[in-house]
């Protein structure tokens, strides 16, 4: 936590003085032990980065309270009649974990974490990143103009001084924007491509940057070997589909990551997560494309508890930061994840009334 900025130590202590007070009050005790009697459910938590203060104790924490699954488990599990489910003894809320991209520390850290207390994980990968070990594009902003060697630059037609750190901050600002809404894979790395032309930026990696870039196809394997760790599809490039202009481009990307991956690890590949997965990023064409690859299930990052009733190619996910200290991810599983609950069940109604007048995707998200 020292290396962060003081204005996210202080956000991280406020939520975690908050959550202890749900946690000491009996509330979050009280609303697992509701989950638990409830309708059959599925909570799949978000990760990102593995390595950080909190990790094991988040592992601990869940592993004593909820039952922790593999993806594709938890998910036949979910589909099957109700009457195979009562054969479980463990009454425990399922749960999964799932991991984004395939950082580095996802295997020297999160496999390590997963082998030893015993506890599976999913990583979903891309694999335009794994074969050029490249650093991530939504990370280049920062490394950018950390690394910048000129005090003066021009990027789309401003003028910034960098000399000034509000100046850099807003070359950041303008570098991450325009990538982000890149209409195609080959326009965002050809400005990127540009950026550091001008600012005079060396691509090579330093030796401490190695956690937060991608991994390899052997320490896949590797992870693979384990029995703790399964793996998803998360798109070549990772572009945001629903700023893709070329269909054919966008069905590429939902369906080419599959049959490379399915060739790495030689079994199928059932599962796929969405790029930076709001609605408003997957976009109609993002659903239908991970239909039309194939996939048995696919997840967003909108926040929620999975049910029967639940979209299989619109699954919920709850985000978490691994600097989260454990009370905050305990309230997070239960109030926070009940809250919503309690949100969506009008708005649900509101859009069963609505479905069957409308073919539009944003009133079926939810």
């Amino acid at each position: 936590m020292e290396n962060q900025p003081l204005s996210k130590r202080v956000k991280l202590v406020i939520l975690a003085c908050i959550a202890a007070c749900l946690y000491y009050s009996g509330l979050v005790r009280f609303i697992r032990r509701w989950q638990q009697r409830s309708e059959r459910s599925l909570i799949i938590l978000n990760y990102h980065r593995a390595k950080g203060e909190h990790l094991r104790q988040h592992l601990l924490y869940l592993r004593r309270h909820y039952r922790i699954l593999h993806l594709e488990a938890a998910l036949d599990e979910l589909s099957t009649p109700s009457k195979h489910h009562l054969h479980t003894k463990d009454r425990r809320t399922p749960l999964v974990l799932t991991f984004d991209d395939g950082y580095y520390d996802n295997y020297s850290y999160a496999m390590t974490l997963a082998r030893d207390l015993q506890i599976p994980i999913t990583v979903f990968l891309i694999p335009g990143y794994i074969e050029s070990g490249s650093r991530f594009w939504w990370l280049e902003p920062d490394h950018l103009v950390h690394h910048v060697q000129v005090s003066k630059a021009t990027i789309e037609g401003r003028t910034y001084h960098l000399d000034k750190l509000y100046e850099r901050k807003a070359l950041s600002r303008t570098i991450d924007t325009r990538i982000r809404h890149a209409t195609s894979v080959s326009e965002r790395e050809k400005f990127l491509a540009s950026v550091r032309k001008v600012l005079g930026e060396a691509s090579t990696a330093i030796a401490e940057e190695k956690d937060a870039l991608p991994f390899s196809w052997a320490e896949m394997q590797a992870m693979k070997e384990t029995g703790w760790v399964s793996f998803g599809a998360h798109t070549m490039h990772h572009p945001i589909l629903a700023y893709l202009t070329d269909p054919v481009e966008l069905q590429y990307e939902v369906s080419e990551c599959r049959i490379v991956l399915e060739r790495q690890l030689e079994q199928p590949v059932r599962t796929f997560a969405y790029p930076v997965g709001k609605p408003e990023h997957i976009g109609e064409m993002g659903l239908h494309a991970a239909q039309a690859a194939g996939y048995d299930w696919a997840l967003t990052t909108i926040d929620g508890i999975n049910s029967k009733q639940t979209n299989p190619y619109l699954l919920h996910r709850s985000y978490v930061d691994v600097n989260h200290h454990w009370l905050v991810v305990a309230a997070r599983v239960s109030v926070w994840l009940f809250l919503i609950r309690l949100y969506q069940k009008p708005i649900n109604l509101i859009q069963k009334l609505r479905s069957a007048s409308s073919t539009e995707i944003l009133p079926k998200f939810g």
